[in-house]
C-alpha cells in the first residue's frame, strides 16, 4: 500500500507543480499584457466566479469515496449511479452559478467594485463569458476526480499537466497578438470543454461498463448525507481563496488587488503543492479504519506530518525570507515594494493553515468530516472578519495580517481538539515526532539566512547564490533531523541497485 500511495502522490503532486511553474513564470507577461489595472481586473473577475463556487456542496468528495467503495466490490451499477448523479448535481449547480454570474455581470462591476471607467464595459462583457466558463467548469472539476476515486491518479495528473502548460502559454500568446481580456478568458473557456471532453474519453476506457443509470434514492442520500458536512469545508476554503480578493477590490481597488493577489497566489501555489501529495492519505485512512489498523494508521500518520512539515517548513523559509528579491526580479520594484510583506506573512500562514491537512484527512477517514467542517466554517466566518477589519486597518498588509490571525486561532484550536479524539494520535506524539525534529533547525536555518541577507549583494546572482546555499543547508539538515533511519537505509539500498545493475 505505501508504494501504491506513493506513486499516487507523486502523480498527484505533478498535476500541480509542473502547471504552477509554467503559470507562476508566464505572470510577468500576463501582467505586462493587461497592465497593473486590467491584471486586478482579471483577478476580480477570477474571484467573482470562483467565489459563485460556493453552490458546490461538494458532492465530489461523497462521490470519490462511494466510487472507490463500489469499484472494490465490483459494483458496476452503483458506480454508473454515482457517476451520473455527480454530472447532474454539478450540471445543475453549473446552470444556476452561471445565470446569475451573467445577470448579476453589470452591477458586480458598476456598483460593488472599483473598476476604472475605461475598463467597465470589457469587464462586463468579460464576467458574461465567465458565465459559460463557471458551468463548464463545475464540469470538469468533478470529472476529474472520477479517476482518482479509482486511484488512478496518474491520469488525472496527467491532463493536469497537459492543459496547466498549454493554457497559460496560450494565455501569453493571445495577449501578445494584441488581444485583451476577453479573449484571454475565451481561450481558457474552450481549453475547459476540450479538458472535459478529453476527461470523459479517459473515464470511458477506466470504466468501460459505465452506463446512463437513474440514480436511485440510497445513492443520493449516502452521497448527499457524507457531502453535507464536507461542503462546510469546501466553503471555507473558497473563502479563504476569493473572498480577500473581493474585499480588497471592493475597499481599495483593482491595483491593491493585482499587488495583493500576485504575492498572495505564489504563497498558495507554492505551499498548497504538499497538500497534493497529502490527498491520497485520505482513502488510505478510510480503509486502515474500516479494517481496525488503527497502529497502522498511527505510524503512517505520523511519518507522513514528519515529512510534510519540514517540506512545508523549508518553503516557508526561501519564501519569506528573500520575499523582496523574489518579487523584484519576478515582477519588478512597485510589486516587491507593496507585496513584500504581503508574500511573506501569507506564506506564514499558508504554512499554518497547512499544518491542519493531514489531521483533517484522518478525522475525515475515521468518519468524523463534521468535525472538521464545523471548524472550517468558523475558520472562514473568522478568516472573513479578520481579512475585512485588516483592510480597513492597514489595507492589502492588513488583509495578510488578518489572513495570519485566523488561521493561528482556528489551526491551534483543530490540532488540540481533535488529537486523541477523531485522531488517534496523541498532539504530544505528533509534536516530538514530527513537529520538532523539522521546525528546530529549520528556525535556525531562517534566522541565518534573514541575518545575511542584507549582507549579499543585490544583484540577481548574488541573491540567487544565496538562495541556492539556504536550499541546500535546508537539505542537508532534512538528512540529518528529519528523515528516518529506515528510509535512509531503504533509499540507499535502492541507489546501489541501481549503481550495481549499470
Amino acid at each position: 500500500m505505501n508504494l501504491r500511495l506513493l506513486r499516487n502522490a507523486l502523480s498527484n503532486l505533478a498535476g500541480a507543480a509542473i502547471p504552477a511553474l509554467v503559470a507562476l513564470a508566464t505572470v510577468p507577461l500576463v501582467v505586462k499584457g493587461l497592465g497593473n489595472a486590467g491584471y486586478g481586473v482579471y483577478s476580480l473577475i477570477t474571484a467573482i466566479v470562483g467565489y459563485f463556487a460556493v453552490l458546490d456542496i461538494n458532492v465530489t468528495a461523497g462521490s470519490v469515496k462511494f466510487i472507490a467503495q463500489y469499484n472494490a466490490s465490483e459494483d458496476r451499477e452503483r458506480i454508473s449511479e454515482t457517476v451520473v448523479f455527480g454530472l447532474l448535481v454539478y450540471g445543475g449547480l453549473g446552470l444556476a452559478g452561471a445565470l446569475g454570474l451573467y445577470v448579476g455581470a453589470h452591477w458586480f462591476v458598476h456598483s460593488v467594485f472599483s473598476v476604472p471607467p475605461g475598463l467597465g464595459n470589457e469587464a462586463v462583457a468579460t464576467l458574461k463569458l465567465s458565465a459559460l466558463g463557471f458551468l463548464i467548469g463545475q464540469l470538469q472539476g468533478y470529472l476529474q476526480s472520477v479517476p482518482q476515486s479509482l486511484m488512478r491518479f496518474d491520469v488525472s495528473g496527467r491532463y493536469e499537466v497537459v492543459f496547466g502548460i498549454v493554457v497559460p502559454l496560450l494565455t501569453v500568446l493571445v495577449l501578445m497578438l494584441g488581444y485583451g481580456l476577453f479573449e484571454v478568458i475565451l481561450v481558457r473557456i474552450v481549453a475547459s470543454a476540450l479538458n472535459c471532453v478529453v476527461l470523459w474519453l479517459a473515464i470511458g476506457k477506466l470504466l468501460p461498463d459505465l452506463s446512463w443509470r437513474t440514480p436511485g434514492a440510497s445513492i443520493r442520500r449516502e452521497l448527499l448525507g457524507f457531502s453535507a458536512y464536507s461542503f462546510l469545508s469546501r466553503f471555507a476554503s473558497l473563502s479563504y481563496s476569493y473572498a480577500d480578493k473581493l474585499i480588497i477590490g471592493a475597499l481599495v481597488g483593482v491595483t491593491g488587488l493585482a499587488y495583493f493577489t500576485v504575492a498572495s497566489s505564489l504563497a498558495n501555489r507554492v505551499l498548497s503543492l504538499t497538500f497534493r501529495l497529502s490527498g491520497v492519505l485520505f482513502p488510505a485512512a478510510s480503509s486502515l479504519a474500516a479494517t481496525g489498523q488503527l497502529e497502522r494508521l498511527d505510524r503512517l500518520y505520523l511519518k507522513a506530518s514528519r515529512y510534510i512539515t519540514f517540506v512545508n517548513a523549508a518553503a516557508l523559509v526561501l519564501i519569506s525570507v528573500f520575499a523582496y528579491p523574489i518579487l523584484y526580479f519576478w515582477m519588478d520594484a512597485r510589486f516587491a515594494a507593496n507585496g513584500a510583506v504581503v508574500l511573506a506573512v501569507m506564506a506564514l500562514s499558508q504554512f499554518v493553515d497547512s499544518l491542519t491537512n493531514l489531521p483533517s484527512l484522518v478525522n475525515d477517514g475515521m468518519g468524523h468530516p463534521h468535525v472538521s467542517g464545523m471548524f472550517a466554517l468558523a475558520r472562514a466566518l473568522l478568516g472573513l472578519l479578520a481579512v475585512w477589519l485588516g483592510v480597513l486597518w492597514a489595507g492589502i498588509i492588513g488583509a495578510a495580517w488578518g489572513h495570519l490571525a485566523a488561521s493561528s486561532v482556528l489551526s491551534a484550536a483543530f490540532l488540540l481538539w481533535v488529537h486523541g479524539r477523531t485522531v488517534p494520535t496523541r498532539l504530544g506524539r505528533l509534536a516530538t515526532h514530527a513537529f520538532g525534529p523539522g521546525l528546530l533547525p529549520v528556525a535556525a536555518v531562517a534566522l541565518a539566512a534573514a541575518l545575511a541577507r542584507p549582507l549579499a549583494g543585490p544583484g540577481f546572482l548574488d541573491q540567487l547564490l544565496l538562495v541556492l546555499l539556504t536550499a541546500a543547508v535546508l537539505a542537508v539538515c532534512g538528512l540529518l533531523f528529519v528523515v528516518e533511519k529506515d528510509d535512509k537505509t531503504l533509499a540507499w539500498s535502492k541507489v546501489k541497485c541501481l549503481l550495481s545493475a549499470r
